[in-house]
């Protein structure tokens, strides 16, 4: 009881009763006690692990048709997949790639305003006589 009471005045706060300070460190932990036991799926990380296991077993049951895909099927040569280019885009290919990209024209601005939108009139006191 002797080591209790002596915890007791080491930790009073100034200024509140003596029991203040013990109370403050026994929800201190309570606190860190109910972090440690606390499960992993209440900070959320369940649910992110099962949808990465189900991601997983995704890109494997892929690369495993990948795989029985390209073990099953015969090997084509390189020339077969090869395709000509239309007339047009010879010239294109032969230019390369511009060093800036085009710039487009300036935005035209209408004339005269649209019928539909006009701006409304202030018939202020002092010009009615005018």
């Amino acid at each position: 009881m002797g080591l209790l009471q002596e915890l007791a005045s080491r930790l009073v706060i100034p200024g509140l009763p003596d029991w203040t300070g013990l109370l403050a460190l026994l929800l201190l932990l309570l606190t860190g006690l109910a972090y440690l036991l606390m499960p992993f799926s209440v900070f959320g990380l369940k649910g992110r692990l099962d949808s990465i296991e189900a991601q997983l077993d995704e890109v494997q049951s892929e690369i495993r048709s990948l795989s029985l895909q390209l073990s099953g099927a015969p090997r084509r040569p390189v020339a077969d997949d090869w395709v000509e280019l239309p007339p047009g885009r010879s010239r294109a290919v032969e230019e390369g790639p511009r060093p800036s990209p085009p710039v487009p024209p300036p935005a035209a601005w209408p004339e005269r305003p649209q019928a539909g939108r006009a701006e409304p009139r202030l018939d202020w006191p002092g010009e009615r006589g005018r």
